[in-house]
């Protein structure tokens, strides 16, 4: 006896969300100005994660340790 086939249908297509890309940096007028720090050891281009008490570099595990 043949197995029975089972047609399925077309999946949804999920919309894109929206690049965060810009939301790192300030535009004023022709030029684009970064809202946080970078790495000093990775250099330009890698940001800082900002947590509840510390500068954090995901990349290299830099950390600075913001006083209160």
């Amino acid at each position: 006896m043949p197995k029975k086939i089972v047609k399925k249908g077309k999946k949804k297509r999920k919309p894109k969300k929206p690049s965060k890309r810009w939301e790192k940096y300030v535009i004023e007028g022709e030029k684009a100005i970064p809202n946080k720090k970078f790495c000093p050891r990775c250099g330009s281009g890698i940001f800082l994660v900002e947590a509840k008490n510390r500068i954090y570099c995901g990349r290299c595990h830099y950390t600075e340790f913001l006083k209160k």
